[in-house]
């Protein structure tokens, strides 16, 4: 257990080189698993190279979407692990290729590597199962929570093993040690969000949420089609499109003076990652597209606008 997504991403790393004996990572281009050591060395130039920490002896990144691009670096046979978010959130949810996860699955098997799924945006229900991965049929050798785990109210994260990869728990299990990681509060929340989260109703409730927002959405979509030009969907996870260099940017800071909080994706300000919750109610969905609807003309003038969203 951690307190924080990049803490569970340094345990997973960390347990991909015990069990492979191998030091080499490999990320995508433009994604992002978190801001510490390890973790910060995965993600875009922006975030590692400030701090010196880009190691291209260690750390290669590959594009979205191309197998074959993970099978020549792997094919060198000295990879640890490929890590990847089912769905890449700061990239702006681009929606993974039919195939492409399970692909690169078996091409890390296949070379001696570990394969790591970074659920900390995309587990937890919000792509309409409990983890991002069931949904492309995958078993991946390593996988990480966060976020959502502490229910806003205590943070928590956690990194889960396979027996082959957690063998250094049974050879020194304070190997790695959290001083809020795993507390008392922090594991009580999160088994009730577990518990919460696989309830029928919420479930249920989960499949009325994203059917609701595709819909309106779309909806959106044709009534503000100057600007707004694309939804990208798995469940409750949304990155709607913006026909602007930095559109999402003025539509984020539109939607927040209008009530609504939704991020720009860093690393593409078309981009705005929409996240609603998955034990919303039918008011609550149509109250948040009524201020969403309302909020298009200031993101208009925003953009308009010589300062920008800025």
């Amino acid at each position: 257990f951690g307190s924080g997504g990049a803490e569970a991403v340094e345990i997973a790393l960390k347990t991909a080189r015990y069990a492979t004996k191998k030091r080499k990572i490999v990320s995508i281009i433009k994604g992002y698993h978190g801001h510490s050591g390890l973790s910060v060395a995965t993600g875009d130039d922006r975030f590692s190279k400030i701090f010196l920490a880009d190691r291209p002896e260690e750390f290669v990144q590959v594009p979205f979407n191309d197998a074959d691009a993970l099978e020549a670096v792997l094919r060198k046979g000295d990879v640890a692990a490929f890590i990847i978010e089912t769905i890449p959130a700061t990239y702006g949810f681009p929606m993974p290729a039919e195939g492409y996860l399970k692909t690169c699955q078996d091409l890390c098997h296949k070379y001696g590597a570990k394969f790591i799924s970074d659920e900390v945006q995309t587990g937890l229900m919000r792509t309409g199962v409990m983890w991002g991965w069931q949904g492309y049929g995958l078993r991946p050798d390593i996988f990480v929570t966060g976020k959502g785990l502490g229910g806003g109210i205590y943070p928590i994260s956690a990194c889960l093993v396979n027996e082959e990869c957690g063998g250094w728990l049974h050879e020194d299990g304070a190997a790695h040690i959290s001083t809020s990681g795993g507390a008392e509060l922090g594991c009580l929340v999160g088994h009730h969000v577990i518990e919460m989260l696989e309830r029928p109703e919420v479930i249920s409730n989960v499949a009325f949420v994203s059917e609701f927002f595709a819909r309106s959405m779309q909806e959106m979509m044709a009534r503000h089609s100057d600007i707004f030009v694309g939804v990208r969907q798995r469940g409750v996870v949304l990155g709607l499109e913006f026909d602007h260099p930095e559109g999402a940017v003025a539509v984020s800071r539109a939607l927040y003076e209008n009530g609504v909080w939704a991020i720009f994706s860093s690393l593409d300000k078309r981009v705005l990652q929409f996240k609603p919750g998955v034990v919303l109610d039918v008011d609550l969905c149509q109250e948040i597209m009524d201020r969403f609807d309302a909020a298009m003309p200031r993101a208009r003038q925003l953009l308009k606008s010589p300062r920008r969203a800025a």
